[in-house]
């Protein structure tokens, strides 16, 4: 049995806390901002929570 590896490009884009959850940064905030809604932009600012299947799915990519 060998070690699970890491998949390098998911540990750039999630971050995971030391409770256990994983973050990550919503889309459709990197360019064309001066046309966005500024409540929408606040929103899309903060890190949303990963949910359901695709978070043990992501953990397994992570390795944890």
């Amino acid at each position: 049995m060998t070690k699970q590896k890491t998949r390098k490009s998911a540990a750039k884009r999630f971050k995971v806390t030391a409770t256990g959850k994983i973050l990550y940064r919503q889309q459709g905030f990197r360019h064309l901002r001066g046309k966005k809604n500024k409540k929408w932009l606040r929103r899309k600012k903060m890190m949303k929570q990963l949910r359901g299947s695709y978070k043990r799915k992501m953990k397994k990519m992570l390795a944890i």
